[in-house]
């Protein structure tokens, strides 16, 4: 079993805590807070605890290094552990910054190491359904598709909405899509602290003509997790808020009737509920890094792509500070 340490264990620090003694072997727990080292040091005795990150760098046997620290501490905490040799495996966003994401894209290749940013949703068997119908062709032609995700708090200091929660809405983008925007932009507001925006809205446009939209905010009188798809031929809601019904698909769509002189009519026809299965994405995502620990599959992959949102994530940042025309 892959040897695993933990530096963090704070709000998602647990999730992970939980997940990997149940996969691995977890033989460290990292924080900087005494009661938590107590309290969850109890609840996984074969564990040692330490507030020292050096513990688990120098500890030659160690093999994996989870980050579920504060985000301005990803970066230089996850590339230690590569310069030390361990495989890691870093919270959303490993970086705040494209050079340094791709610094750490460069170190664990040059390390032969995995390299795993924890976006959460593509581990999602609703997202590998969306996945699904838009490569088999079912939806058609993709012609947009948009996000809504907001709700009344979690409210940050140390990041705004769209590192936040546009994180987990742009590698879903992204991975839907296949490909990098061409065009960005970025408006929001500070209501509640001085230039950290808790309302942001994002424009994106692909090489493919695909336009994207994302509402994020933590301002908001609704809890809202979803992510539509518009097609040509079908259009699909992934709604995470839905126990039962988290992919629904709709045969709604255009078309251009052949006795006219070229106007178009909307159709309707039948709505499904695909079954998707009920498995834990956090599970998925933590049994996923430990294969590829192991060997298994492409280790670069996640890194690259991880980069890439990150880019994306700094174009739109810089559009959101930039003043409006």
């Amino acid at each position: 079993m892959i040897r695993v340490g933990l530096a963090g264990l704070g709000y998602w620090g647990p999730n992970l805590a939980r997940n990997f003694d149940d996969l691995s072997d977890l033989v460290w727990l990292c924080d900087l807070s005494t009661d938590l080292l107590e309290r969850f040091g109890a609840r996984y005795p074969n564990a040692r605890t330490t507030a020292r990150f050096e513990d688990l760098l120098e500890d030659e046997s160690l093999q994996a290094i989870v980050v579920a620290t504060p985000v301005t501490t990803h970066f230089d905490l996850a590339r230690q552990a590569l310069a030390a040799g361990k495989h890691v495996f870093v919270e959303k966003p490993p970086a705040l910054s494209a050079s340094e994401a791709d610094e750490l894209v460069a170190l664990a290749e040059e390390h032969d190491l995995v390299l795993l940013p924890g976006h959460l949703l593509l581990y999602h068997p609703a997202v590998a359904k969306m996945k699904a119908l838009i490569d088999s062709g079912e939806l058609g032609d993709i012609r947009y598709l948009y996000g809504n995700r907001q709700n009344l708090g979690q409210i940050r200091i140390d990041e705004n909405a769209l590192w936040s929660l546009g994180v987990h809405d742009l590698s879903v983008i992204l991975h839907l899509l296949g490909e990098e925007p061409i065009e960005v932009w970025a408006r929001g507001e500070s209501f509640i602290h001085k230039g950290v925006e808790d309302v942001v809205f994002c424009y994106l446009r692909f090489p493919s003509g695909v336009v994207a939209h994302m509402h994020l905010s933590w301002l908001d009188p609704h809890k809202m997790r979803k992510m539509t798809v518009v097609g040509s031929k079908k259009m699909a809601v992934f709604d995470d808020m839905e126990l039962e019904r988290k992919v629904t698909v709709y045969d709604k769509g255009t078309e251009q009737r052949a006795e006219s002189y070229g106007e178009w009519r909307t159709r309707t026809g039948d709505i499904y509920i695909p079954k998707i299965p009920n498995d834990e994405p956090l599970r998925l995502e933590c049994r996923h890094f430990l294969s590829l620990a192991a060997g298994d599959g492409d280790q670069m992959t996640a890194a690259r792509e991880g980069a890439v949102v990150v880019r994306v994530l700094e174009q739109l940042q810089a559009s959101l500070e930039r003043a409006p025309v």
